[in-house]
């Protein structure tokens, strides 16, 4: 992966991250029952992960 792709990927992933504790902090889980929202832990984790994983998306690769 070039610089460009990294920082780019790594920028996904930590306004990944904000939404994700955003989510667990506004909406969260009541119960304590729901996998993902029902630690701020886990919801910033998978939030940073989907975060990435759409960011990196946009890295065009050379073609040879």
């Amino acid at each position: 992966m070039t610089k460009k792709a990294l920082l780019l990927t790594g920028i996904g992933a930590v306004i990944g991250a904000l939404a994700g504790y955003g989510y667990y902090f506004y909406v969260g889980c009541a119960s304590g029952t729901c996998a993902i929202t029902s630690k701020p832990l886990n919801s910033t984790l998978y939030g940073a992960l989907v975060g990435g994983l759409i960011f990196n998306m946009f890295v065009k690769e050379n073609k040879k």
